[in-house]
């Protein structure tokens, strides 16, 4: 997909690809540029909430390797 950049800065996100990543009016995106190519990122409403479920498991993962690492001493 191709859009254009306003003589402002400003372009559109096509329609397929807000529905698709849940981009409605007033969502927050973060632009990320590496030097060589530059990613659209929204940001969640709720930053705290979106965590937990991207979290959920690695308390267990942390406990395990702390175990794991006290026993080699």
């Amino acid at each position: 997909m191709k859009t254009t950049v306003t003589a402002r800065g400003q372009t559109v996100i096509p329609a397929k690809v807000r529905r698709a990543h849940r981009i409605a009016p007033r969502t927050r995106v973060e632009w990320i540029d590496d030097g060589q190519t530059i990613r659209v990122v929204p940001l969640p409403e709720d930053p705290i909430a979106a965590a937990r479920g991207a979290a959920r498991g690695l308390r267990v993962v942390l406990l395990r390797d702390r175990k794991r690492e006290r026993q080699r001493g």
